[in-house]
């Protein structure tokens, strides 16, 4: 079952159970997917698929900080229900040796002799670990790999 089945049908069990705020998490995801394949008139595939669910948990989780830095906890709290949902949605994620491995074999696949050559780097670890780690981490031991090459 791909991925965009699998979240339709978690749709229809959120509507039989009567869970509001999962079925409207799961509405906005099923939007988002509408509207990618309507723009670019395509069916999106499971990686396409975990690409906008993943979008979407990096807007919530700033979402989540900016409501937090402006005191505003009940929306910050929706926020977090929202991001709960939208979690299940995700592959497993890596280990942080399992993602210190991939971007140690990226720096050695590339040739990379410092810092100048992060993009060539992250070209290569980007789809390897999309939507399996946070890129942000992936980016901070790539930088942190280079500078000491």
């Amino acid at each position: 079952m791909s991925l965009k089945e699998q979240i339709t049908n978690d749709m229809k069990a959120a509507m039989r159970a009567k869970e509001a705020g999962k079925l409207n998490t799961i509405r906005l995801i099923l939007a988002d997917i509408k509207r990618k394949e309507v723009d670019e008139q395509i069916e999106l595939n499971d990686d396409q698929t975990v690409a906008i669910v993943e979008k979407m948990i990096k807007q919530r989780k700033d979402s989540i900080s900016q409501f937090e830095a402006g005191n505003r906890h009940d929306l910050a709290d929706i926020e977090k229900a929202e991001l709960a949902v939208l979690v299940t949605y995700m592959p497993a994620g890596l280990s942080d040796d399992e993602i210190a491995a991939e971007v140690t074999a990226a720096v050695a696949a590339s040739g990379a002799a410092g810092p100048q050559d992060m993009g060539k780097v992250m070209a290569i670890v980007k789809p390897k670990l999309a939507g399996r780690a946070d890129m942000t981490v992936v980016s901070t031991l790539v930088k942190k790999a280079l500078s000491g090459a």
